[in-house]
């Protein structure tokens, strides 16, 4: 017998064994094993989301911070267009980070319907016509948890966007009155 005969006898039936082992993993992970998943990629998503958002909003503040009274409206709202398009946009990746984890381990086959299955529950709509297995079940709750967090999150980014147009056209409107108020007591 060979030395290599000798090692590849002991060590088939341990790889086979691992083999079985993950597989037997995925098909029932149990339920600690489950929420360490999700509470690992939602504290993930969670921190990026974070990141994200900062980086948006920074961009948006020191480009709506340039713009002066006599400053184009179709300008600013382009700014808050792209700003909102970029928040759309880090939802859409956010949503890969349950993705592509949720299809690599085949939960789900196909990254379409996986992509599908995530945004569904992201948004809390919950109507999709594709599923985990039952065993990974929690997993769609705890990617509506994570939407929960971001979406309201978002929002308060677009109160700050929507608040600061506001100020601007308030005082926008003031100087007008001013200008209108100073014409007719001069003449």
């Amino acid at each position: 017998m060979t030395d290599e005969s000798i090692v590849k006898d002991a060590v088939d039936p341990v790889l086979n064994t691992v083999g079985t082992t993950v597989a037997s993993g995925l098909n029932d992970p149990g339920l600690i094993a489950e929420l360490g998943f999700g509470l690992i990629v939602l504290v993930l998503l969670i921190a990026v989301h974070g990141w994200c958002i900062g980086v948006v909003s920074k961009i948006f503040a020191v480009r709506f911070a340039r713009f002066g009274p006599d400053t184009a409206q179709w300008r600013v709202s382009l700014l808050v267009g792209v700003t909102i398009a970029l928040l759309a946009s880090v939802h859409l990746v956010e949503t890969l980070i349950w993705a592509i984890p949720i299809w690599w381990f085949g939960l789900i086959s196909g990254f379409r319907d996986t992509f599908y299955f995530v945004l569904d529950s992201y948004t809390t709509l919950g109507e999709a016509n594709v599923e985990l297995p039952h065993a990974w079940r929690l997993i769609g709750a705890m990617i509506a948890i994570s939407g929960l967090f971001t979406f309201s999150w978002t929002g308060s980014v677009m109160v700050y966007v929507m608040t600061e147009t506001g100020r601007r056209h308030s005082r926008g409107v003031k100087a007008t009155e001013d200008v209108h108020a100073s014409g007719r007591s001069d003449s």
